[in-house]
């Protein structure tokens, strides 16, 4: 009984050790958006005085308005919104169609193979890994040769192609261990290409969906690259604009306006893994038996 309470005593000091330690990272990493959230609810003087760890002594939502609609005082700008406007009317068609088309491409090269099917599979997977700042000026000739050069469009067909190689790249994984027996009894049925993918393999394919479009989501909205070099005043993103919006600052800093702007820009994609952050890893290993 002795070593038996012993063994137990020690596996439970352990796992306080390991809770203590979790509980210590978890503060280290929280500690960043605990600055950012109760900063952008102080007056500026509270900061400047040296009080940015403390909770606010006036609690004031002005910085979150200044953010939103007016951005920095005594310069010209509209704020935020309109540029979080812009970032929505891209990432959404973006994420959708890199992710349908993803999933047609899973479907022909899994299930309609043909001879080459190899071959550009692995051209798909080797643009997933060229770096962004090889393509920003042939990039830049095409999107002014199709006349979308400067526009949220433009900036759509860019996330477009560069999503095209991981979405592909999952939905192969996962449509690889779809049974193929249900395939061909479809079209012994009589069922067509896109009958089989629209009836069958689409509405099975929730888990690896989520997967991708968390992926695309949080890639294109973080994006900061192609909506600096590809976008013009009117059609820039979310992080251009925060972005313009901390270097316009010509005097004092104002350092609550700049981290309520900083949270509205990280709050999509918070947003987007506490509603189906779960279903994140399930569609990971969902992909990974066979592939």
């Amino acid at each position: 009984m002795s070593a038996s309470s012993s063994a137990k005593s020690g596996i439970n000091f352990g796992r306080y050790i390991l809770y203590t330690l979790l509980a210590l990272f978890c503060i280290y990493y929280l500690l960043p958006l605990y600055v950012m959230v109760v900063n952008s609810l102080k007056p500026l003087s509270e900061i400047t005085s040296g009080g940015m760890m403390s909770l606010p002594q006036e609690l004031t939502f002005a910085p979150w308005q200044n953010a939103w609609s007016k951005a920095q005082v005594g310069v010209e700008a509209t704020g935020l919104r309109p540029y979080f406007i812009n970032s929505i009317q891209m990432v959404v068609p973006a994420v959708a169609l890199s992710t349908l088309l993803g999933a047609l491409n899973g479907y022909v090269l899994t299930k309609w193979q043909f001879r080459g099917s190899t071959i550009l599979f692995g051209l798909l997977l080797f643009g997933c890994f060229i770096p962004f700042q090889i393509v920003l000026i042939p990039m830049a000739r095409m999107l002014g040769l199709m006349g979308l050069a400067g526009s949220v469009p433009g900036l759509i067909f860019v996330h477009l192609v560069y999503g095209i190689g991981f979405s592909t790249l999952y939905f192969r994984n996962y449509y690889a261990a779809f049974p193929t027996e249900l395939v061909r009894a479809a079209q012994i049925d009589g069922a067509g290409f896109f009958t089989i993918f629209w009836r069958i393999l689409l509405p099975s394919s929730g888990p690896i969906a989520v997967v991708c479009i968390i992926w695309q989501f949080t890639n294109i909205w973080n994006d900061f690259l192609f909506g600096a070099s590809f976008s013009d005043f009117d059609s820039q993103p979310m992080t251009v604009a925060l972005n313009n919006l901390v270097q316009s600052s010509t005097g004092v800093k104002e350092y609550n306006v700049h981290f309520a702007g900083a949270i509205m820009a990280a709050l999509p994609t918070l947003l987007v893994y506490i509603v189906a952050g779960r279903y994140f890893v399930r569609g990971l290993m969902a992909g990974s038996v066979k592939g």
